[in-house]
């Protein structure tokens, strides 16, 4: 049967208090782009407004998230890791189990809708750990569009099966070998691309960031996973959780958790960097938690906490997950925790690999690299909360894109 209170709640609640008419998130956010972009950014903002206003993309949009992505995803209790924790208890928000398997598709199928409705037939997109260009894929074929994703070489190869996946779609994947070769630099090629191509392309931003309108759009897709959550969790807990976990790279799956509870002053929420080899070491993707080079700044398209040196100059980054590898952070989080709404922390690729074990042989879910950073800051938090406090993770996606890596970090045999 079809979940419509879930449907029309999703309606209602895409409007909050931010960004403004000039897409600022407090002092961050706007739009930093060639005068060239501003008209295709004016006609995806107000081809996205009618979009949003008109009841039968909504409903075609919820319909396809119930028959095709497997929404609602579940919220699941880990029993067996909440005992062995022995303090909170904690529940997991299982996007691992949407179509393609991750949060990805929410914002993928919304925006290619909105594509298909603009009269775009050429989709670009960008994709770091390979689950955004999947979705992007996924998506393109199932609408009959023309799809080409941007991938820097080195996400490529720790990325490999989600590489055949999106050639398989019949997707063109274009390697990136500037840079890092990694998410920052697949991103600029997208850009360009667009710049080049921007009357007949549509370009399928995968997180919650650049130029305005994207970060509100891409926002407003991933919303369904925290409004889904609020629904579960007081249906299966009788009540809100104390903490709301997810990872942040970008942003996308933690906006979209945070957004379903961001009205509920006694949910802490919680967000998770790519702590890397650690602060100390410089090989990190933590924004927010290094004081020498986290600061405000520009990078592509929009302003907000940019990993900078003291000319200004992006640093490297570094995170054993390819979708945390990133040196900026979209404008809402900066704003929320500018607000102190929401509170940032991080963990170490050491941490997040022990996180995906334990997760596994105590749960039997194996959790992507990214998801697993926030169940190792749930891992530390939990055994010292009582018995009776509830932590809400979001599992944004499964680990089958990472078992190569797993496996080499973990020292298993395959």
């Amino acid at each position: 049967m079809a979940d419509t209170s879930i449907k029309s709640e999703f309606i209602k609640t895409n409007v909050t208090n931010v960004p403004d008419e000039r897409g600022y998130y407090g002092e961050f956010g706007g739009r930093f782009v060639p005068e060239t972009i501003i008209p295709a950014l004016d006609e995806l903002t107000v081809a996205y407004q009618e979009a949003m206003a008109d009841p039968e993309f909504q409903q075609r949009l919820m319909n396809l998230h119930q028959t095709y992505t497997g929404r609602p995803t579940p919220v699941s209790y880990a029993k067996r890791l909440s005992e062995e924790l022995g303090g909170a208890q904690i529940y997991l928000k299982r996007e691992d189990l949407a179509h393609t398997g991750a949060h990805k598709i929410n914002n993928a199928l919304g925006q290619a809708l909105l594509a298909q409705r603009m009269g775009k037939k050429r989709i670009i997109a960008e994709t770091g750990a390979g689950q955004h260009g999947v979705a992007s894929a996924t998506a393109s074929a199932l609408l009959g569009l023309e799809c080409h994703v941007y991938m820097g070489t080195v996400d490529m190869a720790r990325q490999q099966p989600n590489v055949f996946r999106m050639k398989l779609l019949g997707t063109e994947v274009i390697p990136v070998e500037s840079g890092t070769k990694t998410l920052k630099d697949a991103i600029n090629e997208a850009m360009r691309d667009w710049v080049t191509n921007v009357r007949s392309s549509f370009y399928l931003l995968g997180s919650a960031l650049g130029p305005h309108p994207y970060p509100m759009i891409v926002r407003d897709f991933q919303s369904v996973i925290g409004i889904e959550a609020r629904q579960q969790i007081l249906a299966q807990a009788g009540r809100l959780p104390d903490l709301a976990i997810a990872c942040v790279g970008g942003g996308s799956n933690a906006m979209g958790l945070f957004h379903g509870f961001r009205d509920d002053n006694d949910v802490d929420l919680i967000g998770v960097e790519a702590g890397g080899h650690g602060i100390e070491s410089g090989e990190h993707a933590a924004r927010f938690a290094d004081p020498r080079f986290g600061r405000p700044g520009v990078l592509q398209g929009t302003r907000s906490y940019v990993l900078q040196n003291a000319d200004g100059q992006i640093m490297n980054t570094h995170s054993v997950s390819a979708g945390l590898d990133y040196a900026s952070v979209g404008p809402e989080h900066a704003y929320l925790r500018e607000t102190e709404r929401a509170f940032y922390t991080l963990a170490t690729d050491d941490e997040a690999l022990a996180a995906l074990h334990r997760l596994a042989q105590t749960e039997g879910i194996i959790a992507a690299l990214e998801s697993s950073h926030a169940v190792a800051e749930a891992i530390k938090r939990a055994p010292t909360m009582p018995k009776d406090s509830i932590i809400l993770i979001n599992l944004s996606g499964r680990g089958d894109k990472d078992l190569g890596t797993i496996m080499k970090e973990l020292k298993i045999d395959g």
